[in-house]
């Protein structure tokens, strides 16, 4: 029997499965891992071969590659979020370490609740 945890990592893997593909005609360098935290994510590499990992965020539906506004798209889109993806990796990526983006959705449903 599958875990809902299972369940959520295999849908996020097939949708940066089908990112992936939509990437490919933008000749946008894509490499499909898992990270060491055991989280699925696409490795796209920027104009300077430089590397970001491309997440699934399940309960916003977005794409994301660190953690300012504009490094995000929805994952409801996949031709659109291939578009922005691939034109931030031809801008090239932000200087410096990846942001990582943590939403605690707890809060947010709390704030909400309130």
């Amino acid at each position: 029997m599958t875990t809902a945890r299972e369940r959520q990592r295999a849908y996020q893997q097939d949708l940066l499965t089908a990112l992936e593909i939509e990437l490919r005609p933008h000749e946008t360098t894509t490499v499909l891992i898992v990270d060491g935290g055991g989280q699925p994510c696409l490795e796209v590499v920027d104009r300077h071969f430089r590397t970001r990992r491309v997440y699934v965020q399940m309960a916003f539906h977005w794409f994301y590659w660190g953690d300012q506004h504009d490094e995000r798209t929805s994952s409801l889109h996949l031709l659109k979020a291939a578009e922005r993806i691939a034109a931030a990796a031809r801008e090239g990526w932000r200087e410096g370490e990846q942001g990582v983006l943590s939403v605690n959705v707890g809060k947010i449903a709390d704030a909400y609740r309130g």
